[in-house]
Protein backbone atom coordinates (compact mmCIF):
# COMPACT_ATOMS: atom_id res chain seq x y z
CA UNK A 1 0.00 0.00 0.00
CA UNK A 2 1.73 2.92 -0.56
CA UNK A 3 2.34 5.94 1.92
CA UNK A 4 0.22 8.26 3.16
CA UNK A 5 2.16 9.51 5.75
CA UNK A 6 4.64 12.88 4.74
CA UNK A 7 7.18 11.33 6.75
CA UNK A 8 9.44 8.57 5.18
CA UNK A 9 12.01 7.69 7.72
CA UNK A 10 11.39 7.69 11.67
CA UNK A 11 14.49 7.48 13.63
CA UNK A 12 13.45 6.73 17.93
CA UNK A 13 16.66 8.04 19.74
CA UNK A 14 16.16 6.32 23.15
CA UNK A 15 17.75 8.76 25.60
CA UNK A 16 18.54 8.17 29.21
CA UNK A 17 21.06 10.38 31.06
CA UNK A 18 22.68 11.07 27.59
CA UNK A 19 23.26 14.88 27.67
CA UNK A 20 26.65 14.41 26.70
CA UNK A 21 26.10 13.03 23.63
CA UNK A 22 22.47 13.66 22.54
CA UNK A 23 23.10 16.83 20.77
CA UNK A 24 25.69 15.08 18.22
CA UNK A 25 23.52 11.85 17.46
CA UNK A 26 20.65 14.08 16.91
CA UNK A 27 22.58 16.67 14.53
CA UNK A 28 23.88 13.54 12.15
CA UNK A 29 20.36 12.68 12.02
CA UNK A 30 19.18 16.27 10.53
CA UNK A 31 22.57 17.10 8.85
CA UNK A 32 21.19 16.86 5.45
CA UNK A 33 19.63 20.17 4.16
CA UNK A 34 16.55 18.03 2.63
CA UNK A 35 15.50 16.41 6.27
CA UNK A 36 11.51 17.65 5.87
CA UNK A 37 10.41 13.85 5.34
CA UNK A 38 12.40 12.58 8.18
CA UNK A 39 10.92 13.04 12.23
CA UNK A 40 13.61 12.21 15.12
CA UNK A 41 11.69 10.90 17.80
CA UNK A 42 13.61 11.48 20.91
CA UNK A 43 12.41 9.13 24.23
CA UNK A 44 13.60 10.40 26.97
CA UNK A 45 13.53 7.21 29.87
CA UNK A 46 12.93 9.86 32.42
CA UNK A 47 16.41 11.03 32.81
CA UNK A 48 17.90 13.06 36.07
CA UNK A 49 20.53 14.92 34.11
CA UNK A 50 19.92 17.59 31.45
CA UNK A 51 18.68 15.58 28.93
CA UNK A 52 15.35 16.81 29.03
CA UNK A 53 16.05 20.23 28.29
CA UNK A 54 18.13 19.36 25.88
CA UNK A 55 16.14 17.38 23.85
CA UNK A 56 13.25 20.01 23.94
CA UNK A 57 15.78 22.23 22.48
CA UNK A 58 16.60 20.57 20.27
CA UNK A 59 13.05 19.50 19.23
CA UNK A 60 12.38 23.79 19.31
CA UNK A 61 15.28 24.52 16.82
CA UNK A 62 13.77 21.94 14.33
CA UNK A 63 9.54 21.89 14.75
CA UNK A 64 8.28 19.45 12.53
CA UNK A 65 11.09 16.91 12.18
CA UNK A 66 12.42 16.36 15.99
CA UNK A 67 9.60 15.75 18.75
CA UNK A 68 9.82 14.49 22.07
CA UNK A 69 8.25 12.27 24.86
CA UNK A 70 8.99 12.07 28.12
CA UNK A 71 8.01 8.97 30.16
CA UNK A 72 8.78 7.06 33.25
CA UNK A 73 12.20 5.58 33.21
CA UNK A 74 10.91 1.67 31.49
CA UNK A 75 14.70 0.82 30.09
CA UNK A 76 16.15 0.36 26.53
CA UNK A 77 13.26 -1.45 25.39
CA UNK A 78 10.38 0.22 27.14
CA UNK A 79 11.65 3.23 25.07
CA UNK A 80 11.98 1.40 21.96
CA UNK A 81 8.46 0.21 22.65
CA UNK A 82 7.50 3.99 22.71
CA UNK A 83 8.68 5.04 19.20
CA UNK A 84 7.14 2.26 17.77
CA UNK A 85 3.97 2.93 18.91
CA UNK A 86 4.46 6.58 18.43
CA UNK A 87 6.56 6.46 14.73
CA UNK A 88 4.39 8.57 11.45
CA UNK A 89 7.82 7.19 9.29
CA UNK A 90 7.25 4.78 6.82
CA UNK A 91 10.44 3.34 7.86
CA UNK A 92 11.72 2.87 11.21
CA UNK A 93 15.50 2.86 12.41
CA UNK A 94 16.67 2.78 16.03
CA UNK A 95 19.25 5.05 16.99
CA UNK A 96 20.92 4.92 20.46
CA UNK A 97 21.77 8.41 22.06
CA UNK A 98 25.48 7.91 22.07
CA UNK A 99 26.11 6.83 18.53
CA UNK A 100 25.06 8.60 15.29
CA UNK A 101 24.96 8.06 11.49
CA UNK A 102 26.94 9.61 8.48
CA UNK A 103 25.65 11.84 6.23
CA UNK A 104 26.99 10.77 2.90
CA UNK A 105 25.68 7.38 3.93
CA UNK A 106 22.08 8.78 5.03
CA UNK A 107 22.00 10.53 1.89
CA UNK A 108 22.26 7.73 -0.03
CA UNK A 109 19.93 5.74 2.21
CA UNK A 110 16.84 8.34 1.97
CA UNK A 111 17.15 8.43 -2.03
CA UNK A 112 16.35 4.58 -1.93
CA UNK A 113 13.51 4.79 0.57
CA UNK A 114 11.94 7.26 -1.27
CA UNK A 115 11.55 5.45 -3.88
CA UNK A 116 9.31 2.97 -2.09
CA UNK A 117 6.51 5.35 -0.86
CA UNK A 118 4.76 5.03 -4.05
CA UNK A 119 5.66 1.19 -3.92
CA UNK A 120 2.78 -1.32 -4.07
CA UNK A 121 4.11 -3.70 -1.84
CA UNK A 122 7.56 -1.93 -0.70
CA UNK A 123 10.62 -2.81 0.52
CA UNK A 124 10.07 -4.66 4.16
CA UNK A 125 13.63 -4.10 5.72
CA UNK A 126 17.18 -2.16 5.15
CA UNK A 127 20.45 -3.11 5.64
CA UNK A 128 23.45 -1.40 5.91
CA UNK A 129 26.71 -1.32 7.20
CA UNK A 130 28.02 -0.08 10.33
CA UNK A 131 30.92 1.17 12.25
CA UNK A 132 32.82 -0.18 15.63
CA UNK A 133 33.71 3.23 16.82
CA UNK A 134 35.73 2.56 19.52
CA UNK A 135 37.14 5.50 21.83
CA UNK A 136 41.27 5.33 21.66
CA UNK A 137 41.33 2.98 18.62
CA UNK A 138 42.11 5.16 15.66
CA UNK A 139 41.06 1.71 13.00
CA UNK A 140 37.52 1.11 13.16
CA UNK A 141 36.26 -2.07 12.03
CA UNK A 142 33.33 -2.09 9.74
CA UNK A 143 31.09 -4.93 9.24
CA UNK A 144 29.73 -5.18 5.97
CA UNK A 145 27.36 -7.76 4.59
CA UNK A 146 28.83 -7.87 0.43
CA UNK A 147 29.60 -11.59 1.10
CA UNK A 148 26.17 -12.96 1.82
CA UNK A 149 23.88 -10.56 -0.14
CA UNK A 150 23.37 -9.13 -3.09
CA UNK A 151 23.48 -4.76 -2.92
CA UNK A 152 20.34 -2.42 -4.61
CA UNK A 153 18.57 -5.03 -5.22
CA UNK A 154 14.99 -6.89 -3.74
CA UNK A 155 16.21 -9.95 -1.94
CA UNK A 156 14.23 -12.85 -0.27
CA UNK A 157 15.29 -14.84 2.30
CA UNK A 158 16.28 -17.76 0.17
CA UNK A 159 18.46 -15.08 -1.41
CA UNK A 160 20.63 -14.66 1.33
CA UNK A 161 23.82 -17.08 1.49
CA UNK A 162 25.42 -18.16 4.32
CA UNK A 163 26.74 -15.85 6.83
CA UNK A 164 30.20 -16.36 8.48
CA UNK A 165 30.40 -18.18 12.19
CA UNK A 166 30.56 -14.70 13.63
CA UNK A 167 28.56 -12.80 11.44
CA UNK A 168 25.35 -11.38 12.31
CA UNK A 169 22.66 -8.29 11.68
CA UNK A 170 22.59 -6.31 14.68
CA UNK A 171 19.87 -3.79 15.35
CA UNK A 172 22.44 -1.32 14.63
CA UNK A 173 22.16 -2.69 10.85
CA UNK A 174 18.58 -2.86 10.37
CA UNK A 175 15.68 -0.56 9.08
CA UNK A 176 12.28 -1.99 9.66
CA UNK A 177 8.77 -0.55 7.79
CA UNK A 178 6.83 0.78 10.87
CA UNK A 179 4.07 -1.36 9.82
CA UNK A 180 6.01 -4.51 9.73
CA UNK A 181 6.78 -3.94 13.76
CA UNK A 182 3.26 -3.43 14.22
CA UNK A 183 2.20 -6.44 12.56
CA UNK A 184 4.86 -8.65 14.29
CA UNK A 185 3.21 -6.84 17.70
CA UNK A 186 7.06 -6.25 18.28
CA UNK A 187 7.43 -5.69 22.18
CA UNK A 188 10.89 -5.31 24.03
CA UNK A 189 11.10 -6.42 27.75
CA UNK A 190 11.27 -3.39 29.94
CA UNK A 191 14.46 -2.83 32.67
CA UNK A 192 16.31 -5.42 30.78
CA UNK A 193 19.75 -4.93 29.03
CA UNK A 194 20.86 -6.16 25.49
CA UNK A 195 17.10 -6.14 23.85
CA UNK A 196 18.65 -5.24 20.75
CA UNK A 197 18.99 -8.80 20.49
CA UNK A 198 15.63 -9.44 20.17
CA UNK A 199 14.25 -6.53 17.88
CA UNK A 200 16.84 -8.08 15.36
CA UNK A 201 15.60 -11.23 15.72
CA UNK A 202 11.78 -11.36 16.12
CA UNK A 203 9.77 -9.32 13.65
CA UNK A 204 11.86 -11.43 10.61
CA UNK A 205 9.27 -14.08 10.30
CA UNK A 206 7.19 -11.00 9.02
CA UNK A 207 10.07 -9.32 7.07
CA UNK A 208 9.28 -10.76 3.26
CA UNK A 209 11.75 -8.71 1.33
CA UNK A 210 14.91 -6.96 1.95
CA UNK A 211 17.51 -4.11 0.55
CA UNK A 212 20.82 -4.66 1.41
CA UNK A 213 22.53 -0.76 0.85
CA UNK A 214 26.35 -1.22 0.65
CA UNK A 215 27.48 2.10 3.28
CA UNK A 216 28.69 2.52 6.50
CA UNK A 217 25.56 4.55 7.90
CA UNK A 218 25.55 3.63 11.99
CA UNK A 219 28.31 4.59 13.90
CA UNK A 220 28.77 2.29 17.08
CA UNK A 221 30.15 4.29 19.75
CA UNK A 222 32.10 1.57 22.10
CA UNK A 223 34.65 1.51 24.94
CA UNK A 224 33.14 4.27 27.31
CA UNK A 225 33.39 3.73 31.13
CA UNK A 226 30.20 2.09 32.46
CA UNK A 227 28.94 1.14 28.81
CA UNK A 228 26.13 -2.04 28.71
CA UNK A 229 28.74 -3.99 26.88
CA UNK A 230 32.09 -3.49 28.65
CA UNK A 231 33.66 -7.09 29.17
CA UNK A 232 32.83 -6.31 33.57
CA UNK A 233 29.58 -4.82 33.16
CA UNK A 234 28.30 -8.05 30.99
CA UNK A 235 29.69 -10.15 33.22
CA UNK A 236 27.47 -8.39 36.17
CA UNK A 237 24.48 -8.43 33.85
CA UNK A 238 24.83 -11.68 32.64
CA UNK A 239 21.22 -12.67 33.44
CA UNK A 240 19.88 -10.07 31.39
CA UNK A 241 21.40 -12.34 28.22
CA UNK A 242 19.77 -15.32 29.89
CA UNK A 243 16.92 -13.56 29.79
CA UNK A 244 17.01 -12.39 26.32
CA UNK A 245 17.96 -16.15 25.17
CA UNK A 246 14.60 -17.45 26.88
CA UNK A 247 12.33 -14.42 24.89
CA UNK A 248 14.58 -15.50 21.65
CA UNK A 249 13.89 -18.80 21.81
CA UNK A 250 10.04 -18.46 22.15
CA UNK A 251 9.86 -16.37 19.37
CA UNK A 252 11.93 -18.66 16.83
CA UNK A 253 9.29 -20.36 14.43
CA UNK A 254 9.83 -24.52 13.50
CA UNK A 255 11.04 -25.05 10.42
CA UNK A 256 8.41 -25.30 8.01
CA UNK A 257 6.64 -22.50 8.95
CA UNK A 258 9.35 -19.94 7.21
CA UNK A 259 11.80 -19.92 4.60
CA UNK A 260 14.64 -22.27 4.69
CA UNK A 261 16.99 -19.24 3.95
CA UNK A 262 14.97 -16.81 7.20
CA UNK A 263 15.20 -20.39 9.52
CA UNK A 264 18.94 -21.10 8.39
CA UNK A 265 19.61 -17.55 9.46
CA UNK A 266 17.67 -17.35 12.59
CA UNK A 267 19.20 -20.43 13.77
CA UNK A 268 22.29 -19.06 13.28
CA UNK A 269 21.88 -16.06 15.07
CA UNK A 270 19.75 -18.05 17.89
CA UNK A 271 23.33 -19.85 18.36
CA UNK A 272 25.42 -16.82 18.36
CA UNK A 273 23.49 -15.16 21.09
CA UNK A 274 23.40 -18.83 23.14
CA UNK A 275 27.21 -18.75 22.48
CA UNK A 276 27.51 -15.04 23.59
CA UNK A 277 25.49 -15.65 27.41
CA UNK A 278 27.64 -18.91 27.77
CA UNK A 279 31.06 -16.76 27.46
CA UNK A 280 29.56 -14.63 30.07
CA UNK A 281 28.46 -17.44 32.03
CA UNK A 282 32.32 -18.75 32.01
CA UNK A 283 33.75 -15.40 32.10
CA UNK A 284 32.47 -14.86 35.65
CA UNK A 285 34.33 -17.42 36.64
CA UNK A 286 31.41 -18.27 39.01
CA UNK A 287 30.61 -22.11 39.61
CA UNK A 288 26.92 -21.52 39.54
CA UNK A 289 26.47 -20.06 36.92
CA UNK A 290 28.26 -22.90 35.16
CA UNK A 291 24.83 -24.39 35.98
CA UNK A 292 23.22 -21.63 34.31
CA UNK A 293 24.77 -22.19 31.09
CA UNK A 294 23.98 -25.84 31.08
CA UNK A 295 20.01 -24.66 32.01
CA UNK A 296 20.42 -22.76 29.15
CA UNK A 297 20.87 -25.16 26.74
CA UNK A 298 18.76 -27.57 28.26
CA UNK A 299 15.60 -25.02 27.98
CA UNK A 300 15.65 -25.11 24.40
CA UNK A 301 15.62 -28.64 24.31
CA UNK A 302 12.72 -28.54 25.99
CA UNK A 303 11.15 -25.80 24.45
CA UNK A 304 11.83 -27.10 20.65
CA UNK A 305 13.99 -30.97 20.63
CA UNK A 306 14.22 -29.71 16.34
CA UNK A 307 15.33 -26.28 17.40
CA UNK A 308 17.82 -27.27 19.84
CA UNK A 309 19.37 -29.81 17.49
CA UNK A 310 19.86 -27.41 15.07
CA UNK A 311 21.30 -25.12 17.13
CA UNK A 312 23.64 -27.43 19.00
CA UNK A 313 25.02 -28.82 15.56
CA UNK A 314 26.15 -24.79 14.53
CA UNK A 315 29.81 -24.26 15.08
CA UNK A 316 30.23 -22.02 17.76
CA UNK A 317 27.50 -23.99 19.63
CA UNK A 318 29.59 -26.87 19.58
CA UNK A 319 32.68 -25.10 20.43
CA UNK A 320 31.35 -23.32 23.50
CA UNK A 321 29.85 -26.74 25.11
CA UNK A 322 33.49 -28.06 25.26
CA UNK A 323 33.65 -29.87 28.72
CA UNK A 324 35.39 -29.19 31.88
CA UNK A 325 37.84 -26.55 32.95
CA UNK A 326 40.11 -27.41 30.39
CA UNK A 327 37.14 -26.08 27.58
CA UNK A 328 36.24 -23.36 29.86
CA UNK A 329 39.82 -21.98 29.65
CA UNK A 330 40.22 -21.98 25.51
CA UNK A 331 36.85 -20.53 25.85
CA UNK A 332 38.20 -17.11 27.98
CA UNK A 333 41.43 -17.42 25.45
CA UNK A 334 39.54 -16.99 22.79
CA UNK A 335 37.28 -14.26 23.97
CA UNK A 336 40.49 -12.47 24.74
CA UNK A 337 41.89 -12.81 21.19
CA UNK A 338 38.69 -12.10 19.46
CA UNK A 339 38.45 -8.70 21.67
CA UNK A 340 42.02 -7.97 20.78
CA UNK A 341 41.45 -7.73 17.27
CA UNK A 342 37.82 -6.78 16.98
CA UNK A 343 37.28 -4.89 19.30
CA UNK A 344 33.80 -5.17 20.04
CA UNK A 345 34.00 -4.13 23.83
Amino acid sequence: MPQTSSKTLTFVVPAFNMDTYLERCVSSLTANPDSDDIEVLIVDDGSSDGTPELADRLAASKPGIIHVIHQKNKGHGGAVNTGIANAEGMYLKVVDADDWVGAESLKQLMDVMRRQRGASEPIDMFVTDYVYDKVGKKRKHVVKFDNVMEADRRLSWDDLKHFGIAQYMIMHALIFRTEVLRAAQTQLPEHTFYVDFIYAYQPFPWVKSLMYISTPLYHYFIGRDGQSVQTDVMIRRVDQLVRVNRAMVAATPERGNVPDGLYRYMIHFLSIESVVASVFLILSRNPANYQIKRELWEHQRAVSPRIARDVRRQLPSRAINLPGSVGRWIIRMGYHVAENIIGFN
